[in-house]
């Protein structure tokens, strides 16, 4: 990656950066500023908006930006159909119109799942996921937090469909 942004200073003072890299947590840059670790930052993209950042190191003209958390909001929260398991899955997800990709499912009932993304869809959308030896399943991303997402199944599981899936995963 090598794109260009600008970095804004708790004193004001703004400088030209390259981001060269970058993660759901954070990213790395290069840049002409001598930066210090703990330094709160904003990273500006054009195009992208203003990213409030801190940096968690810096050396050779380069420095290691974490992102800072998002407050966290009060979702509205419906009660639980069914108790979620924690077991661990790699799983297939695809969005329409896109290629196939793996990911790590968890928290697993019937009615749904959580999954760490690399794709991130939009709350809403549709998506299909697929536990190996069964059929994709229609779901909707019901809400996004970093690079996880909680899926509700279109369809819930059949319970017993879910306790071979259970015993797969066990």
């Amino acid at each position: 990656m090598n794109l260009h942004g600008f970095l804004a200073l708790e004193n004001g003072t703004t400088s030209e950066i390259t981001v060269l890299d970058m993660s759901y947590e954070g990213c790395r840059i290069a840049t002409t500023v001598e930066l210090s670790a703990g330094q709160h930052v904003q990273l500006a993209v054009l195009r992208r908006g203003a990213i409030d950042a801190n940096v968690r190191w810096a050396e050779d003209g380069q420095a290691g930006l974490v992102f800072a958390a998002e407050p966290e909001s009060a979702p509205d929260h419906l009660p639980r159909r069914s108790k979620r398991l924690d077991l661990l899955a790699e799983v297939t997800l695809r969005r329409p119109g896109k290629q196939n990709f793996r990911v790590r499912a968890y928290d697993i009932s019937p009615e749904g799942c959580k999954v760490e993304l690399i794709d991130r869809p939009e709350v809403g959308e549709q998506l299909w996921i697929k536990f190996d030896g069964l059929e994709a399943l229609q779901a909707k991303a019901c809400w996004m937090e970093g690079a996880r997402a909680g899926l509700e199944f279109v369809r819930p599981i059949h319970a017993a469909v879910f306790e071979l899936l259970l015993l797969r995963l066990g």
